[in-house]
């Protein structure tokens, strides 16, 4: 590895911070301490500051030399709402709150980052530094584009970075194109006739009606989607009833749909409907529909990823970068700031758990676990792929 040396003399400072930031966790449009703790570093280091933008969102100026060009960098702030079961020392003092995400790292890799661009200034032209708020569900992206992030701050292009279980300790992952899927929900209320469930032939049961609407949505996927796309329906609660012995009026549907592409999710939204309105006539029934889009697909631009890539072969090697990672349908709000501008989000691999102090819980380290811990070893090498990138883009 080739890491930036004095990243690499301030890791325990940004350990520090981390873990600080861990200890501490607040739910999306409430990292009101997390923003403070950002504002008064960037602010110690010289950094000018704007706050306010997406509720608790912190935007980091740092320009050097008479160029108008101008990159983002973009960390996400906010913990989930989930008890961690870790003891040791920096684990959540919040009840029911966890940064089990990794949001801290992210967090921590910026803000060191940041004091080395603050310092040594080797750039000419303007670096955005974006904590963003709200990414678990928030759309804080959004909102802070709503605010005004792009027009007060204008980029020609934007990038992110999440830690990756899984991908061995240090290494990157990125792929050109779609790398995160859509997140999309959905409510279908079936509407029969309640009876006693001696008699049905009185009632309309809409219980039945909802088994065969299940049934025949996976055709969507199965067999009216192209089998070379990517889709996953996913029924996730079903509710009816409330007695043995009654037939109930209603019966509701809930989950998600997950793809990599506007079009696919269209033919889904629109053949979900369909079957559903038609199976529930049928049977002489009637449904509600509802459908919410929460996140585009996160597809990188190939320019930016090619670039990204360069970044990070100068600091780990080439031998350590995945140019083809496998896509995931999780999904991601940076998303959003990718259909404005183009850029590229990347994965940095958190390795396997092997870092965990003693105190950790029994589960996995996976995203979005009780017994997840951010890499602090992870910090300056993150750190000092921002920093290469933004050499890399605005050179002297």
């Amino acid at each position: 590895m080739k890491l930036v040396e004095p990243i690499l003399a301030q890791q325990a400072q940004l350990q520090e911070i981390r873990r600080d930031l861990h200890a501490h966790p607040e739910l999306c449009y409430e990292e009101q301490r997390t923003a403070d703790v950002v504002a008064a570093k960037l602010t110690e280091w010289g950094i000018p500051i704007v706050r306010g933008l997406g509720v608790t969102g912190v935007v980091g100026i740092v320009k050097n030399g008479t160029s108008n060009r101008a990159i983002g960098l973009r960390a996400d702030m906010d913990a989930l709402p989930m008890q961690e079961i870790n003891g040791f020392a920096h684990a959540s003092r919040h009840p029911g709150k966890m940064h089990a995400c990794g949001h801290d790292g992210h967090t921590a890799m910026l803000l060191g980052a940041a004091l080395h661009l603050s310092k040594h200034r080797n750039f000419d032209g303007t670096v955005y530094l974006i904590f963003q708020p709200a990414e678990e569900g928030g759309g804080g992206a959004r909102r802070m584009m709503d605010d005004g992030l792009f027009e007060q701050f204008p980029m020609e292009a934007v990038y992110g970075m999440h830690n990756w279980p899984g991908i061995p300790e240090g290494n990157f992952g990125v792929v050109a194109g779609p790398m995160m899927a859509s997140s999309n929900e959905f409510r279908v209320v079936v509407r029969g006739k309640g009876a006693h469930a001696a008699q049905p032939h009185r009632g309309i049961d809409p219980v039945m009606v909802a088994v065969q609407i299940a049934q025949a949505w996976q055709t969507i996927v199965s067999r009216e989607k192209n089998p070379l796309e990517s889709a996953v329906l996913s029924i996730t609660q079903i509710h009816a009833g409330s007695a043995t012995n009654v037939i109930p009026d209603e019966a509701e549907l809930i989950g998600t749909v997950r793809t990599f592409s506007t079009g696919v999710l269209d033919l889904i939204q629109r053949r979900m409907e369909e079957i559903a309105s038609g199976v529930a006539a049928a049977f002489n029934a009637s449904v509600d529909f509802s459908f919410k889009r929460n996140y585009p697909p996160l597809i990188n631009h190939p320019e930016q990823t090619a670039f990204a890539v360069e970044a990070m072969r100068a600091v780990v090697g080439a031998d350590r970068v995945d140019t083809d990672v496998e896509p995931t349908m999780g999904a991601e709000d940076f998303a959003f700031m990718l259909q404005e501008k183009p850029g590229c989000y990347v994965f940095i691999g958190n390795g396997e758990g092997a870092h965990r102090a003693g105190g950790h819980g029994l589960g996995p380290c996976q995203l979005h676990n009780t017994s997840y811990d951010f890499n602090d070893n992870l910090l300056p090498i993150g750190a000092s792929f921002w920093v290469r990138l933004v050499e890399m883009s605005l050179p002297v």
